[in-house]
C-alpha cells in the first residue's frame, strides 16, 4: 500500500476552508475526525432539480421542483403562526406554500409577480394542491427555465451543522482525494473481473452524480457506483467478524466434558424425548465446550422448538464441570420465567438457581449476590447480570436469549465477567427470529449456526384468519365460546393508550371493552407501565389458568408459555412487521389443543400490510416468514433496531444486495490468506473503533 494514502486519509478535517474549532468539536462528536471520515458521510437521499414540472402536470404525492411566480401573500395565526404564499406559472394553474417556522425577513421577501424556483413534496390542501416547507429560492428573468444537469445529494443534519454546511464539507475534502492507484485497498487482480469501478471514481460518483444518472439507479442501488461502495462496505465488516472470531478463538477456554450419567437425571425427568433437531444442536454444543476454545455458538429455533432445554443441557454440563453458566433475558418477564422453569429442572438436581431482578427488596438483592459470588451454578436476569457489583466465582458459560434486544456493549460486559488472563468463557447465543442463510453469512460471520428446525410432536397447527376491525364484536362473542370450553385468550393490542395521532385500538379500551362484554370472565391486561411485581402475579394466574383473557401488549411476544392459550388475537395486525406476528401467533399452539390466531387489520390495508398478512395466513413456517420479511422489509426486524455499540451500514442493505454476497466471501477468503494489510485497512476504513461491537 502506498503511504500517500494512509497519510492523505488520515489528514484532519481542520485543513478544509471554514472548519475551526467548534465546527471540528461537532464533527468529532459524530466520529467525524479526518478526511476519509467525510468521504464517508454518503448521502441521505436524492433530488431530482433537473426538471421543471407544470403545475397543471403536477400528481399527489409527487416530489417535484416548479418555476412560479408570486401571485398573493397572506400572513395568519390559527392555533399557530403560518405564511401562506400563493404561487402560479403559466399554465395558471395555483399551488400553496405554507410556512410554519418563517421570520418577518423572510416573508417580506415574497412580493407579488417574483419569480422563484421551489422543490417540495405535493400534498392535498384546501382548495389546491400545496407544499409544505419546500426548498426553494428567488431567481432572475434570464435564469428562467435553466435547470441543473445532474442529481442533488442530501446530507444528513448533524448537531449544530445542517445539511448543506456538511454538503460543502463534503465537497471540499473531495478535492483532497489522490490517485485511484493510491485509494484502492482491493487489489485489481481480485476486482478486475467485477466491471465495477474503482474507490475513488465510485465515491465521486455518489456524492457529485454525473448527468444521466437516474434517482431510480441511486435509490434502489443498482448504480455500479453504489455496488462498489456495498461490496467494499460488506467485505470491510465480514473481514471484522472474521478477526474478532479469530481473536477470540486464539483464546483458551475451560474443557467442559462431564460424563453423560451426569445428564441423565435431568433427562429422566422431562416429560418428553428430545426431537432429533434438539439432539443435533446439544452434540454441536459439547463438542464446543470440550475443545478448549471458547464456544460462539448461535442457535436458532422456530417459536416453540424447545430451545430452552437446550440451553439448560449447555449449562448442565458446564456446572457438572464445576463451574458457572449466566443467561441473560431482554425483559423482566421472560427472565423470571426462565428462573421459574430451570428452578423446577435443576432444584431436583440440587443445583443453585439464582434470579436476579432490578425489582427485588435490597436483603434479597444482598443475598443473591452473595450466592454468585460462592460459586451458585445457574444465574438468570436481564443486564442486571453484568453490572460492576454482581462477582461471579467461575463464569465459564455466558448465554444470551433474542441476542438482538441488547446493546452490544452489554452483551461483551456480560462475557468479560469471565475473562482472565488464562481462560475466555464460552458463549451461546439463542433466538427465536428464524435467520435467512443470507443474512446469517454477513451478519453472524463470527459465530457457528446451529438450527432447531424440527417441532416437538404433539403441536397443534395454528389456525390464522384475517378480519377486519369493525367485526370485533362478533369476535368477543366468538371469545365467551372459547372460554365456556375452557380455553384461555391473548388479545394483543398495539397501544397502551389511546392516541389523537395513531387510528389504533389501545390495550386499555380493549381491555374495559372485553371486560364488561363478557361479564363472569375473568379479564386482566398487561402492558409495560404495570409495575414488575404485578405483571408477575397477573402471569403467573394467567398459566393457572385463573385468567381466561389477558388483554396486552407486545410486552407477551417473546417467551411466554401458556399451553393451555389456544387464541391470540393481534388488532391492528397492519402495524406489526412479520417477525413479530409470528413471536405473537408462537404464543399459542403449545399444547394439544386447536388453536387459532385472528389478524385484525384497520382498512383500507396497504399493498405491504396486505402481503404481510397474506403471507402469515399461509404458513408457519418460521424461515419462510423470515426470508419473506428480509424481502419487505430490510434486515431491521431481524437483527432488532440499532443499539449502542452497534455498527450500521452507511451504504450497503442486507436484503437489497444480497447478489453481492457470494462475490464479497470470495474476496473475504483471498483477502484475509494473501493480503492481510489489506484487510486491516478496509475495516479501519469502514468500522474503525467500532471494530469490537460490531456483532461481537
Amino acid at each position: 500500500m502506498k503511504p500517500e494514502f494512509g497519510a492523505q486519509a488520515r489528514q484532519p478535517i481542520s485543513v478544509l476552508h471554514g472548519v475551526g474549532p467548534a465546527i471540528a468539536g461537532k464533527l468529532h462528536d459524530r466520529g467525524i475526525d479526518t478526511l476519509q471520515d467525510l468521504w464517508l458521510q454518503l448521502p441521505i437521499a436524492f433530488e431530482d432539480r433537473t426538471q421543471i414540472i407544470t403545475l397543471d402536470a403536477l400528481q399527489l404525492g409527487q416530489t417535484a421542483q416548479v418555476e412560479v411566480r408570486v401571485a398573493a401573500v397572506e400572513r395568519g395565526f390559527r392555533f399557530r403562526p403560518m405564511l401562506k404564499v400563493t404561487v402560479q406559472d403559466e399554465s395558471l394553474r395555483q399551488l400553496s406554500l405554507r410556512f410554519f417556522h418563517y421570520s418577518s425577513s423572510q416573508a417580506s421577501q415574497f412580493l407579488v409577480g417574483r419569480l422563484l424556483r421551489c422543490y417540495g413534496q405535493v400534498r392535498l390542501g384546501v382548495n389546491s394542491f400545496e407544499m409544505v416547507h419546500p426548498s426553494y429560492r428567488f431567481i432572475t428573468e434570464d435564469q428562467a427555465g435553466i435547470c441543473r444537469d445532474r442529481l442533488d445529494p442530501v446530507y444528513s443534519n448533524i448537531d449544530g451543522i445542517g445539511a448543506a454546511t456538511l454538503g460543502k464539507l463534503v465537497r471540499q475534502s473531495l478535492r483532497h482525494l489522490p490517485p485511484e492507484a493510491d485509494l484502492e485497498l482491493i487489489p485489481e487482480a481480485l476486482l478486475q473481473d467485477s466491471g465495477l469501478p474503482g474507490f475513488g471514481a465510485a465515491l465521486t460518483a455518489i456524492h457529485e452524480p454525473l448527468p444521466g444518472t437516474t434517482l431510480a439507479e441511486l435509490r434502489t442501488g443498482r448504480h455500479p457506483a453504489m455496488q462498489r461502495l456495498a461490496l467494499e462496505e460488506l467485505l470491510a465488516h465480514h473481514l471484522s467478524l472474521r478477526k474478532q472470531r479469530l481473536a477470540v478463538k486464539a483464546k483458551a477456554a475451560r474443557r467442559i466434558d462431564p460424563p453423560a450419567s451426569s445428564l441423565e437425571p435431568f433427562l429422566a425427568g422431562l416429560p418428553y424425548r428430545l426431537t432429533a433437531a434438539q439432539q443435533r444442536v446439544i452434540d454441536d454444543i459439547r463438542g464446543d465446550l470440550r475443545s478448549g476454545q471458547p464456544m460462539l455458538r448461535l442457535v436458532q429455533g422456530d417459536v416453540g422448538s424447545g430451545k430452552t432445554v437446550v440451553a439448560a443441557l449447555a449449562a448442565l454440563s458446564t456446572i457438572r464441570a464445576g463451574g458457572q453458566a449466566a443467561l441473560m433475558a431482554p425483559t423482566e418477564l421472560l427472565a423470571e420465567q426462565h428462573a421459574r422453569t430451570f428452578m423446577d429442572w435443576f432444584a431436583p438436581l440440587g443445583i443453585d438457581t439464582v434470579f436476579l431482578a432490578g425489582k427485588q427488596t435490597a436483603a434479597v438483592r444482598r443475598q443473591n449476590l452473595q450466592r454468585i459470588a460462592d460459586g451458585a451454578g445457574m444465574v438468570i436476569g436481564t443486564h442486571a447480570l453484568m453490572q460492576d457489583h454482581v462477582q461471579y466465582r467461575q463464569l465459564d458459560l455466558v448465554m444470551v436469549d433474542e441476542q438482538h434486544r441488547f446493546g452490544v456493549d452489554q452483551r461483551l460486559s456480560l462475557r468479560d465477567k469471565g475473562e482472565s488472563e488464562a481462560h475466555s468463557p464460552h458463549q451461546l447465543i439463542l433466538t427465536a427470529t428464524p435467520i435467512p442463510r443470507t443474512l446469517a453469512m454477513s451478519a453472524y460471520a463470527d459465530l457457528d449456526v446451529s438450527v432447531i428446525d424440527e417441532l416437538p410432536p404433539g403441536r397443534t397447527p395454528v389456525q390464522t384468519v384475517a378480519l377486519a376491525n369493525s367485526r370485533r364484536d362478533e369476535v368477543i362473542a366468538h371469545i365467551r365460546d372459547y372460554c365456556g370450553q375452557g380455553n384461555q385468550i391473548y388479545w394483543v393490542c398495539t397501544l397502551i393508550d389511546e392516541s389523537e395521532d395513531i387510528q389504533a385500538q389501545s390495550a386499555q379500551a380493549a381491555f374495559e371493552l372485553i371486560a364488561a362484554s363478557l361479564p363472569g370472565i375473568e379479564v386482566a391486561l398487561l402492558h409495560s407501565k404495570v409495575p414488575p411485581a404485578e405483571k408477575s402475579r397477573i402471569m403467573r394466574e394467567f398459566k393457572d389458568n385463573h385468567i381466561q383473557v389477558l388483554v396486552a401488549t407486545t410486552v407477551i411476544e417473546v417467551g411466554v408459555d401458556v399451553p393451555n392459550a389456544s387464541v391470540m388475537v393481534i388488532e391492528n395486525a397492519e402495524r406489526l412487521g412479520l417477525a413479530q406476528l409470528h413471536q405473537l401467533r408462537g404464543r399459542v399452539g403449545r399444547g394439544s389443543t386447536a388453536s387459532h390466531c385472528l389478524l385484525m387489520y384497520q382498512s383500507p390495508l396497504s399493498a405491504m400490510a396486505r402481503e404481510r398478512i397474506d403471507v402469515m395466513r399461509q404458513t408457519d413456517n418460521g424461515f419462510l416468514i423470515a426470508e419473506k420479511d428480509l424481502e419487505l422489509r430490510g434486515p431491521g426486524e431481524l437483527l432488532g433496531t440499532r443499539q449502542t455499540g452497534d455498527t450500521g451500514y452507511r451504504i450497503a442493505d442486507l436484503s437489497r444486495d444480497a447478489g453481492l454476497l457470494p462475490e464479497m466471501l470470495l474476496l473475504a477468503e483471498r483477502l484475509m490468506h494473501g493480503y492481510p494489510e489489506q484487510s486491516d485497512l478496509l475495516v479501519a476504513r469502514w468500522i474503525g473503533g467500532a471494530a469490537r461491537f460490531a456483532h461481537a
